[in-house]
């Protein structure tokens, strides 16, 4: 009988730990107003100020309720108003060159620039050394002579 007893007890304790894995998360309201557009306004649904807005937060508030989870809403309402309603693109097709394009350009841009900036420092610095040659008078036959016989007289 004992026996029997703290089985039923053991039992009783695990009960609502396997109906908590069993549960599914509740959908929170803001977390899906951050992830859904105005269909009219063309704006997150947590920013837009319209009455479109106002009843599409009545929507979503009423899958809440229904207890559907957060991606069961969204695809309700991926299926109600279409997939531009979603704020985040699809993982395929033409929205996903919306997050890789972009990407992309940049990185090779960086790499351009990677591959161009040392040739523009140096031509920048091949182009100040003949500047100064430019710069530098020449002399004409007599003043080097000159120049040499001043400069010996201080070589002594």
């Amino acid at each position: 009988m004992r026996a029997v007893t703290v089985a039923v007890l053991a039992l009783l304790a695990l009960a609502p730990a396997a109906a908590a894995l069993g549960a599914q998360p509740r959908a929170s309201f803001n977390d899906i107003e951050d992830e859904v557009m105005c269909d009219t306004c063309n704006v997150p649904l947590n920013i837009a100020e319209s009455d479109r807005a106002d009843q599409e937060r009545t929507a979503i508030r009423r899958l809440i309720a229904q207890g559907l989870t957060k991606q069961q809403i969204l695809a309700e309402l991926k299926s109600t108003y279409g997939p531009g309603i979603l704020a985040k693109p699809q993982d395929s097709g033409f929205s996903l060159a919306v997050w890789w394009v972009p990407v992309a350009v940049v990185a090779g841009l960086a790499a351009l620039l990677a591959a161009l900036l040392p040739r523009w420092r140096r031509r920048g610095r091949d182009r100040g050394d003949d500047r100064a040659r430019a710069r530098a008078p020449t002399l004409s036959a007599a003043d080097e002579r000159r120049l040499d016989e001043d400069l010996a007289r201080y070589d002594v």
